[in-house]
């Protein structure tokens, strides 16, 4: 009931969003001083006139010493409060209160679906960054997520009327169909929401933007109408994930999916599979296309038993020719995501740690970021490496202004 009333006031509001923007005034961190120019953005107290030094060095490489959590920060996420003072505590830290969106940027509203099951305090500062009033965002949070993590979620949605949880929660399995289905349960809310979104982008809560949301605009333009899912045919490695039944194991604290000896059934249609980036940039037409047409549906009753469809799902439906935005002879290209996998030799390694064979970013990986072009990377835990997304955000704040005085000219 929550989700369709506020399906509906976002709707009734839409349009007087494009029109209007808020500006709450504010400070990326309430311990740093106010941006006030493109350039020498800090003027406050010792920690906003460090800021900038330690941030270039680490984006230029050097070595320097690193700040820890700052204990009143993690205290204050510790006890959100009622409603009311939490959103107005988020709403200044938001990056559109220092710079709401311009012409071009409101003209091209984008949907966002964020899945996630732990860590809020770097969900937060992915939402601080892409979070625009006239774009819209569905959060999908994983059913087994604990009770108060859960209600954290409910609170910053409650803020803003663009905003909603999913209408349905799935217990995510890693590797499993349900990475599939949760996507799915945003892409059909956001179908009845009918907010004008030209593409949805999906994201998980240790995600960060590497560009900002006119430089997202901009990259999407380009493809003119199409989607955007990089992949190939499968290499070696990955075809025993369709050729093989797997089944789900769902638990409390380690639920993942088993290979079985069963060989799968060619799959629905005659269809290709490929294989790669879980991570999507789809048009409106393309979605409705998932929802409704045969081979989507077929396909994705056939992938329930497969190993890590979300790698193959989107990708396989959008090389089919004829199919809206499709593009048939992709591969790799759409610069979605910069990740550091385990196995690549084609980075500096990581300065972090590995999780699941993916580099969680320390400060020593900001120079690798900094000279990434794509729209975002992963991944990124606050707590274990405060100045890496402390830095990333001061350099988004610092490029959307710059834009934004541009753009006043």
């Amino acid at each position: 009931m929550r989700t369709s009333c506020k399906i509906l006031t976002f709707s009734a509001l839409s349009g007087l969003v494009l029109i209007c923007c808020w500006i709450y005034g504010g400070q990326l961190n309430p311990r740093w001083g106010r941006a006030a120019a493109p350039h020498g953005l800090w003027d406050g107290d010792g920690d906003g006139d460090a800021l900038h030094p330690l941030c270039q060095s680490y984006f230029q490489g050097s070595k320097v010493f690193a700040w820890k959590e700052r204990e009143r920060e993690r205290e204050r996420e510790e006890r959100e409060g009622p409603e009311g003072s939490y959103c107005r505590r988020l709403r200044p830290l938001l990056l559109a209160s220092r710079s709401p969106p311009g012409a071009e940027e409101l003209a091209f509203p984008l949907a966002f679906i964020i899945t996630l099951h732990k860590d809020f305090s770097t969900f937060e500062r992915l939402f601080r960054a892409i979070y625009r009033p006239h774009n819209v965002y569905c959060i999908h949070v994983d059913q087994k997520s604990p009770g108060r993590f859960q209600r954290r979620l409910d609170l910053l949605q409650s803020c803003f009327a663009n905003v909603f949880l999913a209408s349905k929660n799935e217990p995510i399995i890693y590797a499993g169909i349900s990475r599939v289905e949760a996507d799915l349960d945003c892409l059909r809310d956001l179908v009845r929401l009918k907010g004008g979104w030209r593409y949805v982008l999906n994201l998980c809560g240790q995600d960060y933007p590497l560009k900002t949301n006119l430089d997202i605009v901009r990259h999407l333009k380009t493809f003119k109408g199409k989607n955007i899912t990089p992949g190939v045919l499968p290499p070696k490695h990955a075809v025993a994930r369709t050729k093989f039944v797997y089944k789900q194991v769902l638990a409390r604290n380690n639920s993942r999916v088993l290979r079985t000896k069963q060989l799968k059934p060619p799959p629905p249609h005659n269809l290709t599979i490929y294989f790669g980036s879980a991570y999507y940039a789809l048009t409106t037409d393309f979605v409705e296309f998932l929802l409704q047409d045969r081979r989507a549906l077929d396909l994705l009753q056939w992938s329930a038993d497969t190993y890590s469809p979300d790698e193959h799902y989107w990708i396989t439906l959008n090389r089919l020719p004829g199919v809206p935005g499709a593009m048939p002879t992709a591969t790799w290209q759409g610069n979605l995501r910069a990740i550091k996998w385990s196995d690549q030799k084609t980075h500096d390694g990581c300065h972090g740690h590995y999780s699941r064979n993916i580099c969680i970013y320390g400060p020593e990986d900001l120079k690798w970021l900094n000279e990434k072009n794509a729209l975002f990377a992963n991944k990124f835990e606050l707590n274990s490496y405060p100045p890496t997304l402390e830095c990333l955000e001061y350099r988004m704040l610092n490029r959307t202004l710059s834009q934004n005085a541009i753009d006043r000219r």
